[in-house]
């Protein structure tokens, strides 16, 4: 007797022979009875599972050594002068440098190199900010208002702004608070009374928790609101509860002249190592790639400490949110965490968890595979030509050679929206509407712009 069975998954339907000696019930409109029902569910069952089998990928693990491919690549397509690529997997480190330190020194990138960490600093403020929740310190709920300065305004658009709605960009506010005054260094403006007293003018561009838009301002609210509810000033906290106890001994706000003398430059003048405390929340920390070994470490669990899964889990899906903007640049995110991006299927066996950053010559993104446990860091510095190589993303192929050390395919690859363009307009048209003047104020106002705009990717 013949039964076809359709099976989940497979485009064919299948033929199962029972054979006549099975208990069927041969009256005629009737079927075959519990026996044979119960051979025809294993069979579907059997099927159903080698179906999976042949359509799900599985971790395979490559030796770090192979990343050797990944490197090259990375630092040919980019056309940095300089680059730096460190991967950890357990007891497993991988570390390599290309390219000079600085144009013309014939110095290659040393796992002790100074380089700007740009907006990765984002992950070390939402690490603190988890540490805070678990401490019962602060909670995710709580208001900014609730750690403004005294008599400060805080801006509501139908809802305050709360501390997730910060460290998800989902509070409603600009990603810069406009342009800073020429000759500025990087990574230092705005200061925390300039902030403090932008925000109380400001109109929030939706209501909190309804879209996402990135924003680097945000950030430094948000360290400004840490510090506040600890009672400690943010650099000693953050180096209490997170750079000491990783050993990230020239992770820094505060850069000594020798870390000045090893900071890695690109091909263009980027201004002065210095100080970068005002940004501290958004952009301004120094780090090295030893450095940042120790933090993958952290992230994969990798000895002790381990980051607590909190601190890098999904808090928001875009698909329930009007619209997200700006948070991109690795691949569409399947998932909002606090700082991080979420990329892949957030259950499946490619999902990958990212933050990328970029300003001052220097592209930097950091991203690490849950199902393998590895995790990979690099910075490259701008070459001659400031751009890529047409059709390559430093960021996409950073994620699909994660995966293809855990014999993984790449990650599909979904058109990106680009509204960091229009956004830049929207804001050099408010700056020439603040500086009536020549048109050549207005020419300059709109460059700097458009360079505050690249920072803190």
């Amino acid at each position: 007797m013949l039964f076809v069975l359709d099976v989940p998954g497979w485009e064919a339907r299948f033929a199962v022979l029972v054979p006549d000696f099975w208990d069927v019930d041969s009256r005629p409109g009737s079927g075959p009875t519990l026996k044979t029902m119960r051979f025809l569910i294993a069979s579907l069952f059997l099927l159903s599972l080698i179906s999976a089998g042949q359509t799900a990928p599985v971790v395979t693990l490559h030796d770090l050594k192979e990343a050797d491919t990944l490197g090259a690549d990375l630092y040919a397509n980019s056309g940095a002068t300089g680059m730096v690529l460190v991967m950890v997997r357990g007891d497993q480190v991988y570390f390599k440098g290309y390219g000079e330190s600085v144009p013309g020194s014939q110095e290659v990138p040393s796992l002790n190199s100074e380089l700007r960490l740009c907006s990765l600093t984002k992950i070390f403020t939402t690490d603190l900010l988890a540490k805070l929740v678990a401490d019962g310190r602060v909670h995710l709920d709580d208001t900014l208002k609730k750690y403004a300065p005294e008599s400060a305004v805080v801006p509501e658009r139908d809802a305050p702004i709360t501390l997730e709605e910060l460290a998800t960009h989902t509070a409603g506010l600009e990603r810069e608070i406009g342009t800073a005054p020429r000759r500025t260094p990087h990574f230092s403006y705005p200061d925390y009374e300039m902030r403090w007293h932008w925000l109380a003018s400001a109109e929030l561009k939706f209501t909190p928790g309804t879209k996402a838009f990135y924003s680097n301002v945000g950030f430094d609210l948000l360290s400004d609101a840490l510090a506040k509810a600890s009672h400690t000033p943010y650099d000693a906290l953050l180096d209490k509860r997170t750079l000491k106890p990783l050993k990230m001994w020239n992770t820094t706000f505060y850069p000594n002249p020798g870390q000045c003398e090893r900071l890695m430059t690109g091909a263009h003048e980027e201004g002065p190592c210095t100080i970068t405390a005002n940004t501290e929340g958004s952009s301004g920390l120094y780090s090295t790639p030893a450095d940042m070994e120790n933090f993958l470490r952290y992230l994969v669990g990798a000895g002790a400490p381990a980051q607590a899964d909190d601190a890098h889990g999904v808090y928001l899906l875009p698909s329930k949110l009007a619209g997200q903007y700006g948070l991109d640049h690795a691949g569409k995110p399947s998932g909002i965490g606090l700082g991080w991006m979420h990329v892949g299927g957030n259950d499946d066996v490619e999902h990958l968890i990212e933050k990328t950053g970029g300003g001052a010559g220097f592209t930097t993104y950091i991203a690490f595979h849950p199902a393998s446990h590895t995790a990979l860091f690099v910075a490259v510095t701008e070459g001659p030509g400031r751009r890529w190589k047409p059709g390559f993303n430093l960021f996409k192929a950073s994620n699909n050679g994660l995966l293809a050390l855990a014999g993984l395919p790449p990650l599909a690859d979904a058109p990106r929206r680009r509204i960091v363009r229009q956004h830049t307009a929207r804001t050099t048209m408010r700056v020439r509407a603040k500086n009536r003047g020549t048109q050549k104020r207005g020419v300059r106002a709109a460059q700097r712009t458009v360079g505050a705009s690249r920072a803190g990717v």
